[in-house]
């Protein structure tokens, strides 16, 4: 292969990435995808319909995930969900603080950037300080307590950190326990009349399938066995070097550092930066086209501030996580592994720890 075909493959791969992204953003506007509104719905009103929704994508991305190894469509120890020490306590404090974040935050970052889109601007303010948080928690200030704590503390599996892995007796066929699981996933969000609703659907099938198409983009079309210049194996436009779904605290990172740096020649155009400026693209077009784009700014004071703490929030809990209820709670649970499960439970936690600050806030007032 030749440069100038690398360079093609690049952009083909920049251009589906920024389709896919722009599939789930729609999606998560129109159906109300939220995980942070599937917890509260739970809490105030016992409704189950919209955490129906988030185990049905986890289900449908678990089955495609799995049946595109099954089918060598991708390598699955080629992504970073998949090594064998298991950082549990960056994954249950990351996500506890994330969980919390998002409450006062008004949704995690992935809803951000679909409010965004949706005319949001104390959502663009909220992006940016995430955006910026994160950015100190991968390489400033907070990195160094990160990484001189907690991401100290790990368990390393002979096995493997993901389920399929520890499936090794059946050999090539190992991937059809995730299948299994997906599908017992799938079989449960779909047991209760009310998950059998279009918004449902669209939400748990579209955003499910936009992580499934996210995996077979990076990992099997913008996969060279063999870098012209390298020689080495590459994943065209990845910030890892490995493959990427979707997720979303590092790559508000790179975006804002590829904005600010646009004329540095060195800085160049990411999936993980155009997944971030696709869901926006999704997020404007639904609320366009359902006509509820508005635009929207800080009610007061307490607002401002509540908004601004759980950017921060986010920004840290996220990054040591290493992910967020996308990152770890779509694309990294889609893989069966196990430190997601763990970023999840401890998203969870702060989510409903969040929510008792909030009627704490309000029996106050």
């Amino acid at each position: 292969m030749d440069m100038n075909a690398l360079m093609a493959q690049q952009h083909l791969v920049l251009w589906a990435s920024f389709l896919v992204a722009s599939l789930f953003g729609f999606a998560t506007q129109r159906s109300h995808f939220c995980t942070m509104g599937a917890i509260s719905d739970i809490v105030n009103m016992g409704s189950w319909g919209r955490m129906r929704m988030w185990v049905l994508a986890i289900g449908v991305a678990a089955v495609g995930f799995h049946l595109l190894v099954w089918q060598g469509l991708v390598d699955p120890s080629m992504t970073i969900y998949a090594g064998s020490r298991v950082m549990w306590l960056s994954a249950l404090v990351g996500g506890t603080l994330f969980g919390i974040g998002m409450v006062l935050a008004s949704g995690c970052g992935s809803k951000t950037l679909v409010r965004i889109g949706a005319g949001s601007l104390k959502s663009l303010v909220v992006f940016v300080v995430m955006g910026i948080a994160a950015y100190a928690t991968l390489r400033g200030v907070t990195a160094v307590l990160r990484t001189e704590t907690v991401d100290k503390v790990a368990v390393e599996l002979a096995a493997g950190g993901a389920v399929w892995q520890w499936a090794a007796a059946l050999g090539a066929n190992a991937p059809l326990v995730g299948v299994a699981v997906g599908a017992a996933l799938v079989a449960w969000a779909l047991s209760s009349a009310e998950s059998r609703t279009a918004s449902v659907w669209l939400g748990g099938v579209g955003v499910g399938l936009s992580v499934v198409l996210m995996w077979w983009v990076s990992g099997h079309v913008g996969f060279v066995a063999e870098h012209p210049e390298t020689l080495e194996s590459v994943y065209l436009a990845t910030n890892s070097g490995r493959i990427e779904a979707l997720t979303f605290t590092a790559p508000m990172v790179y975006t804002l550092d590829w904005l600010i740096l646009f004329s540095d020649a060195s800085k160049k155009l990411t999936l993980g930066v155009v997944v971030v400026l696709g869901v926006v693209l999704g997020g404007w077009l639904s609320a366009m086209l359902d006509k509820s784009f508005r635009w929207e700014g800080f009610a007061n004071t307490q607002d401002t501030a509540l908004h601004l703490i759980g950017a921060v929030l986010m920004g840290v809990g996220g990054v040591t996580a290493m992910g967020c209820t996308v990152g770890q709670g779509l694309s990294g649970i889609s893989t069966l592994s196990l430190t997601s499960a763990i970023a999840i439970a401890g998203i969870v936690a702060g989510a409903l720890a969040g929510l008792r600050v909030q009627i704490w806030l309000l029996e106050r007032e």
